[in-house]
């Protein structure tokens, strides 16, 4: 694991502090009056540190009710934008992150980066799946390849359902900013015996504001976009981790983390800084006066 042996662990939280916040990069190396190359190698430190804590504190959950979603953004440039962008990585165009939020504790036990095709769904679920301590109600969107996927990881030990909304244009009129107006929506069940009450995506769609609202790369019409999509795969993980584990929710009066039964505090930023160990110092050998024949 790499470490961040330069900074002090006061100065790793305040940097912390301002990309959970939805500062980007380049924002929060001025306000913390360090580099560029400092903040982007935290995250990248952190990012991995808090995926893989997540990955193992993040079993066995109680949750009930599953809603997931999927949320677009670009790397590098917009897909359109991709074959004329000079030296585009393989990675460039659009990129998805496909989350799922548990509607009682508001946990986020799992989330991917990725394309938005049937084999990144399935890997997913499966992760999802691994995480549940029982069965679940899964509340999808209408995206054709949840179905398949939903029915080839958990068969028939789940009860799933798909909430279809139709859109219309804008009632204003305004069509290239604003966002099609929703003039309906069809619950459809699909497998098992789901819980019509429960099928609903609003916490999901919810979640999706409050990652928009927390990481700038998600930011639309900024020039905050992420350059790599491994630098967004790391801002993800640090997002779900200050979201999960330090932050209170609003509704809950604790953390989603504390909700779920997988942590029984509030996590300062300084203890999410402290995932990444510092290294120790480097032992110099006794000195030798050089022959000077």
């Amino acid at each position: 694991m790499p470490f961040m042996n330069r900074l002090s662990l006061s100065k790793r939280a305040q940097i912390l502090h301002m990309l959970v916040e939805g500062n980007s990069l380049r924002a929060t190396a001025r306000m913390a009056d360090v580099s560029i190359n400092t903040v982007t190698k935290l995250l990248m430190d952190v990012g991995c540190a808090a995926a893989e804590y997540q990955y193992h504190a993040l079993r066995n959950l109680p949750c009930k009710r599953i809603q997931v979603d999927e949320i677009w953004s670009f790397c590098y440039a917009k897909q359109k934008n991709v074959k004329g962008a000079k030296a585009a990585p393989a990675e460039a165009g659009d990129i998805w992150t496909w989350t799922a939020i548990c509607a009682d504790t508001k946990i986020v036990p799992s989330w991917m980066v990725g394309t938005r095709e049937w084999r990144t769904a399935y890997k997913f679920l499966a992760d999802l799946k691994e995480r549940m301590a029982g069965r679940i109600q899964i509340t999808s969107d209408g995206y054709n390849a949840y179905p398949m996927v939903v029915e080839a990881i958990f068969g028939s030990n789940v009860d799933y359902a798909q909430l279809v909304k139709q859109y219309g244009e804008p009632s204003d009129g305004q069509k290239r900013y604003s966002p099609a107006e929703c003039v309906g929506c069809v619950k459809k069940a699909v497998i098992g015996n789901p819980k019509l009450p429960d099928i609903s995506t609003s916490f999901a769609e919810r979640q999706n504001l409050t990652m928009r609202m927390g990481m700038r790369r998600f930011t639309r019409l900024t020039n905050g976009f992420s350059k790599k999509a491994e630098n967004h795969a790391h801002a993800v993980a640090l997002h779900f981790m200050y979201y999960n584990f330090g932050r209170i929710h609003k509704t809950l009066k604790v953390t989603p983390a504390m909700e779920a039964g997988v942590a029984d505090r509030v996590w300062t930023l300084e203890e999410i800084a402290a995932l990444v160990p510092d290294a120790e110092p480097k032992k110099r050998g006794p000195y030798k006066k050089k022959n000077s024949n």
